[in-house]
């Protein structure tokens, strides 16, 4: 084996170890942010909330890339939510990791009608308008 190839063979070694190394999931909260404006019990917008943000938190395991956008098919109130993950995670990791980012949004930010939740290796957000910039209060 000359040199080249064993240069060649240690720094794939070294690629798959940083790899795997760089993939151990990490839910510490960097930020979360909640829309000063609410909704009361029995509001249709907690339905397509409850909607979009659980679509958000199984279907965005299964896309290409970890990203995923979404809206309610509810008309009389519609809620709309992305979620991403961190390409080194498994499938399996980014659904734990956008379930601890959904507790910490709706406990950092009850009955809002926008919220955004923002962990090391992933983030999701809700709203009531699509795209919307709205103001926040930033929690972390």
């Amino acid at each position: 084996m000359g040199i080249c190839s064993k240069i060649a063979a240690a720094t794939i070694v070294l690629l798959c170890l940083w790899s795997v190394a760089d993939s151990v999931l990490n839910t510490n909260i960097t930020t979360i942010l909640c829309n000063v404006g609410g909704y009361t019990s029995g509001d249709p917008f907690a339905v397509s909330l409850s909607y979009v943000v659980g679509e958000l938190e199984t279907d965005t395991p299964t896309q290409k890339n970890y990203d995923y956008y979404n809206i309610s098919p509810y008309p009389n109130s519609f809620a709309y939510g992305h979620a991403a993950c961190n390409l080194n995670l498994t499938t399996s990791d980014c659904k734990t990791c956008l379930g601890v980012a959904k507790t910490a949004m709706f406990n950092a930010c009850p009955k809002r009608i926008g919220a955004r939740s923002v962990l090391h290796d992933c983030t999701i957000r809700s709203n009531s308008t699509r795209g919307q910039r709205f103001p926040t209060q930033l929690l972390r």
